[in-house]
């Protein structure tokens, strides 16, 4: 009994030491009320607990593999998240290794404090606990605290410590304060507009960008595109419904090579609503290349070029799949000849051949292969340099969006190699690429620093969102109204009319759907209105 009783003493004082978040996510996991939880909460951030978390480095180096064990088992709970809401799990595992002093892990921790995983948002919270890893040099928590305090989220209204935050943040690696700094700087936002600046913090993002494309399996990366398809599979729509997709695989079947080569296409990309199936995609399009499509042989030659789990990289069987496109004139066969040549796969290195084949590839429209073409020409490989030919070809290759041909574009315009040195060009191509390689969502799906003076641009992107679709017209509407509200409180925030006025203030008292509650009072009062008027 003396033995039980030491042991429960034991677990009282471990779960007494938990850290907050820790805690949190534990009471989370055994189904404990939201206004319970962030009452503990609070009481622990009265104590000072994040700092704790923080300083908690005395069995570091003893604990660092447990740390990495316990960070990677969140990850790999957090992807299964996806399929089976195992979210919560995923974070309890964070906190473990958070509470051992892993930076990585607080920094997932203070994230979903701050946007609210699981309705437990908790700003302030969320702002101790990165100005701690600020102090510890993350350069994530510094972008966020750049972010708040450029708002005035939980904290006070400061243009001044986001631009040193954000400064600290793109110089430790953050390329979300790098593009924030471009911005600012491209457009004069609370510093002095200098194009040569914000080029220097675009090209940091777009070099990084670039490099790992380049180093994608020694081999950049190619937008697969949906060729030699059926009309009714080309149209808009972004799900294809569930009888018409059963029906194309009873064509598929019943050997309509054009449906074989496009379901191909879809499952080796996984479009359309359907999943990416490696074993799916290459049972069409062997099928269609028994049947002699050429497309089918050099889709074949790519996924054995690349490799995956239903076709293990193979450089000869590649090479005998592209040989035989290419045999018909087909434009990816001959480009992906031109890769094996001039990358040294299954073959000797050999920059003539690679020519040849790049050269016939660019003639039929293919942009890979004019990308190609242009950087053999701006390198030097097997031919003399000559940037009016890399320049040519760049630029072919650029207008079907081929994002490391926009990438060298953007390149020799910021160098003046090739063509008239223009700062302002070279921005405009950077963006572009990053745009393309999705970088530039992160900037505006989120609204950071999407400044207020530049509000008609968020309007035209609103606009063009409606055009896009009928479907689209009334949230757009709905976006609009809130986003002259949103700038017009923001403008008494800036005015500093009274700190009181926040958006945690309003959330709390209110409710987090406050703005919505208020929108669809401002449309009632219009429809009384117009109806009063006109009726």
């Amino acid at each position: 009994e003396q033995s039980k009783s030491n042991v429960t003493k034991q677990k009282q004082r471990s779960n007494n030491n938990k850290t907050f978040l820790h805690k949190i996510f534990c009471a989370l996991s055994l189904s404990v009320s939201v206004n319970k939880v962030k009452q503990d909460l609070s009481n622990i951030l009265e104590q000072g607990k994040p700092i704790d978390v923080i300083s908690k480095k005395e069995n570091l180096l003893e604990n660092k593999k447990n740390q990495h064990k316990l960070r990677r088992k969140g990850i790999r709970n957090k992807d299964l998240w996806k399929r089976n809401k195992d979210h919560c799990k995923a974070y309890i595992f964070f906190a473990k290794a958070a509470d051992m002093g892993n930076l990585k892990a607080m920094e997932k921790m203070a994230d979903a404090l701050l946007f609210g995983n699981f309705g437990m948002q908790n700003i302030t919270a969320a702002i101790q606990l990165y100005e701690s890893l600020a102090k510890e040099g993350s350069y994530k928590a510094q972008n966020a605290l750049g972010f708040l305090s450029s708002y005035g989220i939980g904290m006070e209204y400061n243009q001044a410590k986001a631009l040193i935050y954000y400064t600290f943040g793109s110089a430790g690696g953050s390329m979300m304060s790098q593009m924030i700094l471009g911005y600012r700087y491209l457009s004069g936002i609370n510093v002095l507009q200098n194009c040569e600046v914000a080029l220097s913090h675009y090209k940091k993002v777009a070099d990084y960008i670039a490099d790992k494309l380049e180093k994608s399996e020694g081999i950049p990366v190619e937008k697969v595109r949906l060729t030699e398809r059926p009309e009714n599979l080309s149209s808009n729509s972004e799900i294809l419904d569930w009888d018409i997709y059963q029906y194309y695989k009873f064509l598929a079947e019943r050997g309509d090579v054009q449906i074989q080569v496009s379901l191909g296409q879809l499952h080796l990309i996984g479009r359309k609503g359907l999943d990416q199936d490696y074993y799916k995609a290459l049972h069409y399009f062997l099928k269609a290349a028994k049947a002699g499509s050429a497309n089918a042989m050099a889709f074949i030659g790519k996924m054995y070029l690349e490799g995956n789990a239903a076709a293990p990289q193979n450089n000869a069987t590649a090479f005998k799949y592209f040989s035989m496109a290419a045999s018909k004139g087909n434009a990816i066969g001959l480009h992906g000849l031109g890769l094996l040549y001039f990358y040294g796969k299954g073959v000797p290195v050999n920059y003539a051949e690679a020519l040849k084949y790049f050269q016939k590839a660019a003639e039929k429209g293919w942009p890979n292969a004019q990308f190609h073409l242009g950087f053999m020409y701006y390198s030097g490989s097997g031919v003399w340099k000559d940037y009016k030919l890399a320049f040519k070809y760049f630029y072919l290759a650029s207008q079907s969006g081929q994002p490391l041909a926009i990438y060298y574009l953007a390149e020799m315009y910021a160098t003046g190699t090739g063509v008239l040195r223009s700062c302002r060009t070279a921005v405009e191509k950077r963006l572009k690429f990053l745009k393309k390689r999705r970088c530039i969502q992160w900037h505006f799906s989120y609204g950071i620093e999407l400044p207020f003076k530049d509000i008609h641009l968020a309007r035209r992107l609103y606009d063009m969102a409606a055009q896009t679709s009928p479907d689209a017209h009334i949230p757009v509407f709905l976006a609009l109204m809130k986003l002259q509200t949103v700038h017009l409180l923001q403008d008494i925030l800036f005015f500093n009319f009274t700190r009181r006025w926040k958006w945690m203030t309003l959330d709390n008292t209110v409710g987090p759907y406050w703005d919505l509650f208020v929108i669809g009072l401002i449309v009632a009062v219009l429809i009384f209105l117009l109806k009063n008027r006109y009726g």
